[in-house]
Protein backbone atom coordinates (compact mmCIF):
# COMPACT_ATOMS: atom_id res chain seq x y z
CA UNK A 1 0.00 0.00 0.00
CA UNK A 2 2.63 2.82 -0.48
CA UNK A 3 0.28 4.06 -3.47
CA UNK A 4 -1.84 5.57 -0.63
CA UNK A 5 1.01 6.77 1.60
CA UNK A 6 2.50 8.57 -1.60
CA UNK A 7 -1.39 9.60 -1.55
CA UNK A 8 -1.63 10.71 2.39
CA UNK A 9 2.12 12.74 1.41
CA UNK A 10 1.07 14.62 -1.46
CA UNK A 11 -2.27 15.83 -0.12
CA UNK A 12 -0.31 16.69 3.13
CA UNK A 13 2.15 18.81 0.92
CA UNK A 14 -0.50 19.98 -1.30
CA UNK A 15 -2.30 21.85 1.99
CA UNK A 16 0.89 22.82 3.54
CA UNK A 17 2.88 24.37 0.56
CA UNK A 18 0.19 25.82 -1.98
CA UNK A 19 -0.94 28.54 0.97
CA UNK A 20 2.81 29.13 0.84
CA UNK A 21 3.30 29.37 -2.69
CA UNK A 22 0.28 31.65 -2.79
CA UNK A 23 1.61 34.08 -0.44
CA UNK A 24 4.96 34.23 -1.91
CA UNK A 25 3.07 35.19 -6.00
CA UNK A 26 1.14 37.74 -3.87
CA UNK A 27 4.40 39.16 -2.76
CA UNK A 28 6.54 38.82 -5.43
CA UNK A 29 3.48 40.73 -7.31
CA UNK A 30 3.58 43.53 -4.07
CA UNK A 31 7.31 44.03 -4.85
CA UNK A 32 7.23 43.83 -8.69
CA UNK A 33 3.89 45.58 -9.61
CA UNK A 34 3.70 42.83 -11.97
CA UNK A 35 0.38 42.28 -12.52
CA UNK A 36 0.71 39.52 -14.90
CA UNK A 37 2.60 37.50 -12.48
CA UNK A 38 -0.55 36.74 -10.67
CA UNK A 39 -2.68 36.51 -13.69
CA UNK A 40 -0.61 34.25 -15.21
CA UNK A 41 -0.39 32.17 -11.55
CA UNK A 42 -3.93 31.81 -11.21
CA UNK A 43 -4.66 30.39 -14.67
CA UNK A 44 -1.91 27.84 -14.30
CA UNK A 45 -2.76 26.79 -11.13
CA UNK A 46 -6.95 26.70 -11.86
CA UNK A 47 -6.07 24.84 -14.74
CA UNK A 48 -4.14 22.26 -12.86
CA UNK A 49 -6.78 21.80 -10.66
CA UNK A 50 -9.26 21.49 -13.20
CA UNK A 51 -7.37 19.00 -15.26
CA UNK A 52 -6.70 16.58 -11.66
CA UNK A 53 -10.45 17.15 -11.48
CA UNK A 54 -11.43 15.26 -14.46
CA UNK A 55 -8.64 12.98 -14.81
CA UNK A 56 -9.61 11.66 -11.13
CA UNK A 57 -13.28 12.38 -10.91
CA UNK A 58 -13.98 10.50 -14.51
CA UNK A 59 -16.04 7.82 -13.63
CA UNK A 60 -18.07 10.31 -11.20
CA UNK A 61 -18.47 13.02 -14.10
CA UNK A 62 -19.01 10.24 -16.92
CA UNK A 63 -21.70 8.88 -14.58
CA UNK A 64 -23.84 11.96 -14.08
CA UNK A 65 -22.97 14.76 -16.81
CA UNK A 66 -22.93 12.70 -20.01
CA UNK A 67 -25.43 10.31 -21.30
CA UNK A 68 -24.43 6.42 -22.90
CA UNK A 69 -22.00 7.22 -25.80
CA UNK A 70 -21.00 10.61 -24.76
CA UNK A 71 -17.17 11.91 -25.02
CA UNK A 72 -15.75 10.55 -21.48
CA UNK A 73 -14.16 12.07 -18.89
CA UNK A 74 -10.46 11.18 -18.01
CA UNK A 75 -7.70 12.41 -20.44
CA UNK A 76 -5.04 14.32 -19.00
CA UNK A 77 -4.32 17.02 -21.82
CA UNK A 78 -7.84 18.34 -21.09
CA UNK A 79 -9.78 20.34 -18.54
CA UNK A 80 -13.96 19.72 -17.35
CA UNK A 81 -14.90 22.21 -19.49
CA UNK A 82 -13.28 21.37 -22.89
CA UNK A 83 -15.15 17.67 -22.24
CA UNK A 84 -18.13 19.57 -21.20
CA UNK A 85 -17.78 21.34 -24.52
CA UNK A 86 -17.55 18.26 -26.51
CA UNK A 87 -20.39 16.68 -24.93
CA UNK A 88 -22.60 20.17 -25.55
CA UNK A 89 -21.68 20.28 -29.85
CA UNK A 90 -22.15 16.79 -29.75
CA UNK A 91 -25.43 16.59 -27.72
CA UNK A 92 -24.93 13.58 -25.00
CA UNK A 93 -24.87 15.96 -21.93
CA UNK A 94 -27.19 14.42 -19.23
CA UNK A 95 -29.78 16.91 -17.72
CA UNK A 96 -26.76 17.21 -14.34
CA UNK A 97 -24.40 18.44 -17.47
CA UNK A 98 -26.50 21.18 -19.01
CA UNK A 99 -26.88 22.66 -15.76
CA UNK A 100 -23.10 22.35 -15.15
CA UNK A 101 -22.41 23.58 -18.88
CA UNK A 102 -25.37 26.81 -18.20
CA UNK A 103 -23.55 27.52 -14.75
CA UNK A 104 -19.67 27.53 -16.51
CA UNK A 105 -21.25 30.11 -19.41
CA UNK A 106 -22.89 32.77 -16.59
CA UNK A 107 -19.35 33.19 -16.05
CA UNK A 108 -18.04 33.56 -19.27
CA UNK A 109 -20.14 33.34 -22.53
CA UNK A 110 -19.90 30.13 -24.25
CA UNK A 111 -17.35 28.79 -22.06
CA UNK A 112 -17.45 25.74 -22.74
CA UNK A 113 -17.87 25.33 -26.34
CA UNK A 114 -14.45 27.83 -26.28
CA UNK A 115 -12.50 25.45 -24.06
CA UNK A 116 -12.65 22.34 -26.36
CA UNK A 117 -9.10 21.10 -26.59
CA UNK A 118 -9.27 19.50 -30.31
CA UNK A 119 -5.78 18.04 -29.78
CA UNK A 120 -6.67 16.09 -26.79
CA UNK A 121 -8.52 12.35 -28.47
CA UNK A 122 -9.84 10.09 -25.95
CA UNK A 123 -9.17 6.49 -26.58
CA UNK A 124 -11.63 5.25 -23.57
CA UNK A 125 -14.04 2.88 -24.89
CA UNK A 126 -17.24 2.64 -22.80
CA UNK A 127 -16.50 -0.76 -20.72
CA UNK A 128 -20.37 -0.54 -18.93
Amino acid sequence: MIELLLLIVAVILLYLLLPIVAVFMILKYIFTFDKRILIVWFYRTARAIDVFANVNGAEFFNAIFIIDKGYRFGNPQETISSVIGKNQRDDTLSLAGKSLRWMLDQISPYHCLNSINENATNTKKDTH
